[in-house]
């Protein structure tokens, strides 16, 4: 497990099929293994057998991360986009964490699945350190995951999968693990583009995309506006962030023979609900006037429960923190772990083991359906990334002199989100002049030019004052009511 003995088996009954397709590039199921197995193994080094995997979408991604999470390897997959000094610092903590693992078992199954409960991913996250997050996974969370994603969103050897996003992706990569245990076949873009994509999906002949709301929504609107139709594409799972009203029209648009799914998950949680298309009803007792959007019911195999102050199960409709328990959750931080994403409930339950959050706000009615009202306390989705403010406001501020920087995320109809940044000059050190804004701006652009892209401010504000509540906290809610609202104390300098 998870998924390499099925990976051999349909390379023994179906060997010339396509396994993945990169572009141009292409390899069967045999190829596959015959590429995989011509990598050399990552070496344990007297800890855990790890690879760091950073290369650009193409099968041979594909090949090495196969690789490297036969028998008891470890991989770790860095998006190649990420900048040089990033990815230094991620590969060097990935190497620390390994060196304290415990070494694989002498009996290595060679080119084969290792013991269901050892870990063989090393998946990052969002964190508010400098350095991401990451997370390790078992085997067996991935095995468990294929056994009842496949059938529910009616996944078979006969189907094409196309994830346009970048295969370092976790949702990708899982889509990837799903194509390879299914016997069918992944399709990745070199680079992206709806229309390189809407190419794929014909020319590949896609029958599945697996993608987030903002890029579906990209390629339904430019498919309609260039008369680029679905081809033959029977289902479309969607992931990452809400999916909004007005994108379930423009696919049904688009494609209306395609069944369209969603689910609702997280990188440390798995796959918590799920459903078909826009399920979606009004405010509930007490909310904000604001759309909520049904992520449906608890995913087969998930036990999901929303709690209140105290981890006091929630009534019905009455907004909490989300739980879940079942056999998809990560086992943990490897790193970056600073108490403020995943959680376990204290005290646990015995009745059928621990319950994990990740902070997201949400509420159960009264047909068993879990509701998102949002994310947990300030974070931002934009294109389907979570961003933590406090760590871009952190890499931002560590050459701002004294100047203060405040992140937030307002409302952008590609995005989902954009990650704004306001900003306060220092006043100086004694004898300086005081800081103006264009130096901090200054400042500020350089430091982003060194984050992933999705945690890059788009734009720049020049505050009169902090934005605070009434107990002295800073409020990004209230900062992007003045964005919003063309507030003066909110003036745009990028």
């Amino acid at each position: 497990m998870p998924f390499i003995d099925q990976l051999q088996h349909w390379a023994r009954a179906d060997p010339h099929r396509a396994a993945v397709v990169v572009g141009t590039q292409r390899l069967s199921f045999a190829q596959l293994v015959e590429s995989a197995t011509a990598f050399p193994a990552p070496q344990s080094g007297g800890g855990a057998a790890l690879a760091v995997i950073d290369e650009p979408d193409g099968t041979a991604l594909a090949a090495r991360f196969v690789g490297a999470v036969a028998g008891h390897g470890v991989a770790a997959v860095l998006d190649s986009s990420w900048p040089r000094g990033l990815k230094a610092a991620i590969t060097d903590r990935a190497r620390a964490w390994a060196a304290g693992e415990p070494a694989p078992p002498a009996t290595q199954p060679g080119f084969g699945d290792g013991t269901p409960r050892s870990t063989f991913l090393l998946g990052l996250s969002s964190g508010t350190s400098g350095v991401p997050k990451a997370f390790t996974r078992s085997r067996q969370s991935w095995r468990a995951s294929f056994v009842a994603s496949a059938p529910y969103f009616g996944v078979t050897a006969e189907d094409v999968t196309l994830a346009p996003g970048p295969m370092a992706a976790s949702m990708n990569l899982y889509a990837l693990g799903e194509a390879l245990f299914t016997g069918s076949t992944f399709v990745a873009l070199p680079e992206f583009s709806a229309d390189v994509a809407l190419r794929s999906v014909t020319h590949d002949g896609a029958t599945r995309l697996v993608l987030v709301p903002t890029v579906l929504a990209l390629l339904a609107r430019r498919g309609l506006e260039t008369g680029q139709g679905p081809g033959g594409l029977t289902s479309i799972v969607c992931a990452g962030s809400a999916l909004p009203a007005d994108v379930v029209e423009l696919v049904r648009q688009w494609a209306p023979r395609a069944r369209l799914f969603q689910y609702y998950g997280a990188s440390e949680l798995g796959f918590v609900a799920a459903s078909e298309a826009g399920d979606r009803i009004g405010p509930a007792g007490g909310e904000t006037p604001q759309e909520q959007v049904c992520a449906g019911r608890p995913f087969p195999g998930a036990d999901v429960s929303v709690r209140g102050p105290g981890g006091l199960p929630a009534s019905v409709g009455e907004c909490g923190s989300i739980y879940v328990r079942g056999p998809y959750v990560s086992n943990g931080y490897a790193w970056g772990d600073d108490g403020l994403a995943f959680n376990v409930l204290p005290g646990g339950d015995a009745s059928g083991g621990p319950w994990y959050t990740v902070h997201d706000q949400g509420f159960l009615d009264g047909s068993g359906r879990l509701h998102v009202v949002g994310r947990a306390s300030d974070m931002i989705v934009t294109g389907g990334a979570n961003v933590y403010p406090q760590q871009v406001e952190a890499d931002l501020e560590a050459d701002a002199g004294h100047g203060t920087v405040v992140v937030t995320g307002v409302p952008d109809a590609v995005r989902g989100q954009r990650v704004v940044a306001g900003l306060i000059p220092g006043a100086g050190r004694r004898g300086e002049a005081p800081q103006t804004a264009g130096q901090l701006l200054a400042a500020c652009r350089r430091r982003a030019a060194a984050l992933p892209a999705h945690q890059r401010p788009t734009r720049y504000y020049a505050l009169a004052k902090l934005p605070l509540t009434g107990r002295g906290k800073v409020s990004r809610t209230l900062l992007q009511a003045w964005i919003g609202e063309g507030d003066a104390r909110a003036q745009r300098i990028h």
